[in-house]
């Protein structure tokens, strides 16, 4: 009787932990659908997702963030390229070539990497990376060039952890097939292990793209926060981040409205790409 009581209640404990994970995500749904459609609908969808004006400030105000979608976009593929091949390589080596000795001191550095608060990580980039760009590049540092390395070392953890743990979980069966038909070790491990851990390695870089994306206060330091359309990589832009993030302490009326439509946008952002990532990923499996 008691051990039955225990099992009921511990299902019970379960199920409220994970529906309160759900009603969360409604809540938040409802709060940023219910604070942005009004404004997207008086607007006009295309004025805003098209407009390459944003000026709350003017007679009349313009609010278009096209900049913004933009800069969001050549900052976060930036990441991708730079921090992509590095964390798929670097899982690969953890879990296939170091040694246990070398990997008791990697593994640990990388963990701690992704406990580092992202405002650290800003710092870093503002007093590191910025003046080495200056001198290269010249202007102020401050663009999508030095976004994309900060970017790309920020979601270097996630990446790596996820794909390392997916390299890991493929069968040995596979690498000692790949060994007893002459492969060499190399090979065997790009050619036959790494794609058979597709799908993790595809997850990973889903929650790397997730993060590039969402991520603000790092990049408020080093982007320089310029509402234009990207002139350049060596030139300044604003995300859609650090637009919400700017403004919406003196925003009030109709510009906080425009604000919270920029959350909704980049909330549909994020969930298309999610979409799209696990359409592919069912078809590479399938």
């Amino acid at each position: 009787m008691k051990r039955n009581f225990i099992e009921k209640l511990m299902k019970a404990i379960f199920i409220f932990s994970a529906m309160t994970s759900i009603v969360a995500i409604i809540l938040i749904c409802i709060f940023i659908f219910n604070g942005g459609l009004p404004f997207i609908k008086e607007y006009g969808l295309k004025n805003f997702l098209l407009g390459q004006q944003w000026k709350p400030s003017n007679s009349p105000p313009s609010y278009g963030i096209l900049p913004m979608i933009m800069g969001s976009l050549y900052v976060t593929i930036g990441a991708v390229i730079i921090g992509v091949p590095i964390g798929i390589f670097t899982a690969t080596y953890l879990a296939k070539f170091s040694n246990k000795k070398l990997y008791k001191f990697l593994k640990p550095c990388i963990n701690l990497m992704s406990g580092i608060p992202s405002i650290i990580y800003g710092f870093f980039a503002l007093t590191t990376i910025v003046p080495i760009i200056r001198n290269i590049f010249g202007g102020t540092g401050m663009n999508i060039i030095t976004a994309s390395i900060l970017l790309g070392i920020m979601i270097l953890p996630t990446i790596i952890s996820i794909s390392e743990a997916s390299i890991r979980a493929v069968p040995e069966s596979y690498y000692e097939g790949s060994i007893a038909l002459g492969a060499s070790h190399e090979r065997s491990i790009m050619a036959i292990v790494l794609p058979a851990a597709k799908s993790g390695v595809i997850s990973s870089i889903i929650l790397g793209i997730g993060r590039a994306l969402g991520e603000t206060m790092a990049v408020i330091l080093v982007t320089g926060n310029q509402a234009r359309m990207p002139a350049g990589l060596t030139k300044g832009v604003r995300t859609l981040t650090t637009n919400i993030v700017i403004e919406m302490t003196y925003a009030a009326d109709t510009h906080r409205q425009a604000l919270i439509a920029t959350a909704l946008v980049l909330f549909v952002f994020i969930l298309l790409i999610n979409i799209i990532f696990s359409i592919v990923k069912r078809r590479t499996l399938n």
